[in-house]
């Protein structure tokens, strides 16, 4: 399953652009489906993925953000009703050694959460005590690339009214990344319409 991941990312169409600080890459795969990831030009970390995939009739889907947030400026007269920001807020940002989800506006104790994995189904499932919040997530990394998830690398922290879960990448996924990094460095301008993605 790992092969076939890269083999489907190989052959994707990609183009690449360096622009604030970020470098954006863009893969369009033959299915039609998209992805876009931004990293920091300095640090190599992933800001942003999300992707995008046609609908059964063709059409166009919206954009999924899998990793990091999109900044949005919501215009209440456009967008209609607003959610709460007081409501708990589920995001994922990683860093090079863990895959990491952030809930913020959750103030209750760290021991009041539940965390177990549920491998056969692909998920995590968050839990509390008092029955406050629960939550369902994948790894979607892991599943693309054919790992299992594993209840033993899983750790949680509690600050400032926001829940951290950690989830350590396994060595096999950590290479993939660095190989997958180092090719998207190596973009040049060719006759597929790509541009430079490496820095001066």
């Amino acid at each position: 399953m790992a092969e076939a991941w890269i083999k489907k990312l190989s052959s994707s169409q990609k183009t690449c652009i360096v622009q604030d600080n970020k470098r954006k890459v863009h893969f369009t795969f033959s299915d039609g489906a998209e992805l876009i990831e931004e990293y920091d030009v300095n640090t190599d970390e992933l800001l942003l993925r999300k992707w995008r995939k046609k609908g059964t009739l063709g059409n166009v889907g919206k954009w999924e953000i899998e990793v990091g947030e999109q900044s949005s400026s919501l215009n209440f007269e456009i967008d209609g009703l607003v959610e709460s920001n007081a409501n708990p807020v589920f995001i994922r940002k990683d860093t090079k050694s863990h895959f990491q989800w952030r809930i913020r506006n959750l103030p209750y104790p760290l021991e009041n959460y539940k965390i177990v994995t549920k491998p056969q189904e692909g998920q995590i499932v968050l839990s509390t005590v008092n029955k406050k919040y629960f939550k369902m997530f994948g790894v979607p990394d892991l599943t693309r690339y054919g790992l299992p998830l594993q209840q033993d690398v899983i750790e949680m922290a509690h600050a400032n009214n926001t829940l951290i879960i950690s989830y350590k990448k396994p060595a096999a996924y950590v290479e993939f990344e660095k190989r997958l990094l180092q090719e998207i460095k190596r973009l040049k301008a060719s006759k597929d319409g790509d541009v430079d993605c490496a820095t001066s």
